[in-house]
């Protein structure tokens, strides 16, 4: 099997889904359900300046003890699924699935990482021994890779901290940054912002105006990288249910056994 690819698909996620947080060129979109908490900090859009509302927005989720993502992100094969909480304690678990490839579960204590592909995703991924990888591990989570170099973007995905920093890295990127309109988005009211990267391609940030200053829903309407990616639950305390023993098989024990199946 080529772990390098299924490494990229948590890769990609995570770049991707920063970028979009950033209000970046990247093509996505996010939602915060829980931006209603202490209705009585509201966004003041008429004084503040668009790129005053960004960077609220930006420390509002760089604040966050957890959150969750969920929704789709365009690439060249095709639109990219994700439905993945975390917190700032390295916790995650959740689902993402590839376009052609199948989809794979997600889940981390803050110490261990487990990861269970379907049958589609062992399929498609194991090259010639993919058939064989998808009845030999069906059901079955992959752990004890955290050293493993080329299986670190999957421990890096359930980094809140990292996930914040990135958005941090964009700033100074050059984005045109744009005041937009009042909505509401799954009953939170948002304030939109406009932005236009060097290519022209715009992405509209929606953010709470009560309570944090949550971003609600990020997307691009691009016909191939258009994505949508929704943010909610916010700081809700995530409970983690690690897989049994019986149901694990060490990255190494599988390796073995992949090249002799």
């Amino acid at each position: 099997m080529s772990s390098k690819r299924l490494v990229s698909t948590a890769a990609i996620c995570l770049v991707l889904a920063a970028g979009t947080a950033a209000c970046g060129g990247t093509k996505s979109d996010g939602k915060a359900g829980d931006a209603k908490a202490g209705a009585s900090q509201k966004l003041d859009t008429d004084k503040l300046s668009a790129k005053d509302i960004e960077k609220q927005a930006k420390d509002a989720l760089a604040s966050a003890t957890s959150l969750k993502m969920a929704g789709s992100i365009g690439t060249d094969e095709g639109q990219m699924e994700m439905n993945l909480s975390l917190d700032n304690k390295s916790q995650c678990t959740g689902t993402m699935a590839m376009p052609g490839m199948g989809k794979f579960e997600i889940i981390s204590d803050g110490k261990t990482s487990y990861v269970k592909p379907d049958t589609a995703f062992w399929t498609n991924m194991g090259g010639p021994n993919g058939a064989k990888a998808a009845e030999l591990f069906k059901g079955r989570y992959l752990t004890g890779f955290e050293s493993d170099p080329s299986m670190g973007s999957l421990t890096s995905i359930c980094n809140l901290a990292e996930f914040t920093k990135k958005i941090g890295s964009e700033e100074g990127t050059g984005n045109k940054v744009e005041k937009g309109s009042a909505g509401n988005i799954n009953g939170v009211k948002t304030f939109s912002l406009k932005a236009t990267d060097s290519k022209g391609e715009v992405t509209t940030l929606n953010i709470a105006t009560e309570g944090k200053p949550y971003p609600v829903r990020i997307e691009n309407a691009g016909a191939k990288d258009g994505g949508k990616i929704d943010f909610s639950e916010f700081d809700k305390p995530l409970t983690i249910q690690v897989p049994s023993a019986e149901n694990t098989i060490d990255f190494t024990k599988f390796k073995d056994q992949l090249k002799s199946a």
